[in-house]
């Protein structure tokens, strides 16, 4: 059987690691931070499932954002100091679906509910650092809490509810940083991969931006990220991917 939850547009502030396009990080001795509202349109695909019981297809489409989205928020967060970098990644979504069962004989249709929290911490060390470019080997901990409400209605089988969730941690590891092509346009994005309790955890990312001052400057660019994860009859298998966009404040 299969469902469409809605694309999961974030609007957040997060820090994707877009300082200025010409490092200049001022005293190695002080904090600095930065901060970035954007939008996410990241689209869903995958297998869930609960108890043992069948797996569900995960297939989403931009047009099913108004209709299924209940709830979504994203947060990246950097401090850094000189080499030293520490950093924090928040996803939440709230999808609710339907989806028509083939004959609608035991049962008329299928309401289902997928709650998702996913927030990396970490910290990072500058392995290369010029006045053009900037990459940081990164290491933390991404904690995952998932949970599905899976409603029958209708047909010979009455009206019917299971609810199942689990969490977990897996540890990632990578690459994160940026690239001056001039003083106004930049490159950044980041790359990582782990596992633990799950087998599989990865992210990457690709942006391009534009500085209009020393703290203001907007990207765009592209976003994927995804987990399997099976264990104890709880299935959560999916993908994660869209165009993000938005504007980087640094202080």
């Amino acid at each position: 059987m299969k469902f469409r939850p809605a694309i999961a547009l974030a609007i957040a502030a997060g820090a994707l690691h877009l300082s200025p396009a010409y490092a200049s990080e001022g005293s190695n001795d002080e904090w600095h931070f930065t901060v970035s509202p954007y939008f996410w349109g990241a689209g869903i695909s995958g297998d869930v499932g609960q108890f043992d019981r069948n797996k569900i297809e995960v297939d989403s489409s931009f047009s099913d954002i108004w209709k299924d989205l209940d709830f979504s928020f994203m947060a990246i967060a950097e401090a850094r100091k000189g080499r030293f970098s520490l950093f924090s990644d928040i996803i939440y979504t709230k999808i609710s679906s339907r989806g028509d069962t083939p004959r609608g004989i035991l049962v008329d249709h299928i309401n289902v509910k997928s709650e998702t929290f996913a927030g990396i911490f970490g910290g990072g060390y500058a392995i290369v650092e010029t006045d053009r470019a900037l990459v940081d080997w990164v290491a933390g901990a991404r904690i995952w809490h998932a949970s599905t409400d899976i409603n029958l209605k209708g047909g010979l089988l009455a009206e019917r509810s299971a609810h199942d969730s689990d969490s977990w941690v897996d540890v990632v590891t990578g690459l994160r940083g940026r690239y001056a092509l001039t003083p106004e346009i930049y490159l950044s994005g980041w790359g990582l991969v782990g596992a633990g309790e799950a087998d599989l955890d990865w992210d990457v990312a690709a942006t391009v931006g534009y500085q209009f001052t020393d703290s203001v400057s907007a990207v765009a660019g592209y976003r994927a990220f995804g987990v399997d994860y099976d264990k104890g009859g709880f299935i959560y298998d999916v993908v994660q991917k869209g165009p993000i966009i938005g504007v980087v404040m640094r202080f």
